[in-house]
């Protein structure tokens, strides 16, 4: 049990917790942003351009509601609204990690001195380097 609580204070003082905390909440609040921006912005145009069709309010009815009995019905026009925002949010996502894989391309690129490369990889640039100039002295010394 010590070592299970000892393990879980690793991952938490390292940072992994801590990140996906930070992960979690951006991503709540921002699936509230797009939700409000599809739902306030885009579909009240899309409605104007529809005749004032609401779409959240489209469905096909399999039974009509009648007395007691409840409607039967596939709402639809929440499936496309829905979709809107998973296309906004994926959107975001793929140009947020563009822009990042941009700048961790030439963060990790040991040759390019604009910006400071990582310890990791530069000492990994290195033994390639050594490497090369072993295989090199190799080859020569077989000839």
């Amino acid at each position: 049990m010590r070592n299970f609580i000892q393990e879980f204070k690793d991952f938490a003082i390292k940072g992994n917790m801590m990140d996906m905390a930070i992960g979690i909440i951006i991503g709540t609040a921002f699936n509230k942003v797009v939700s409000v921006l599809v739902k306030k912005v885009i579909m009240p145009p899309l409605s104007l351009m529809t005749e004032d069709v609401h779409l959240a309010d489209k469905k096909y009815i399999l039974r009509e509601a009648v007395g007691d009995v409840t409607e039967v019905a596939i709402g639809y026009g929440e499936l496309i609204e829905v979709i809107v925002d998973f296309a906004i949010i994926s959107f975001t996502i793929f140009a947020v990690i563009k822009f990042m894989n941009r700048f961790r391309t030439k963060a990790e690129d040991p040759t390019n001195k604009e910006e400071k490369t990582p310890k990791n990889i530069e000492l990994l640039a290195n033994l390639e380097k050594l490497m090369k100039e072993q295989n090199e002295i190799l080859r020569n010394n077989k000839e």
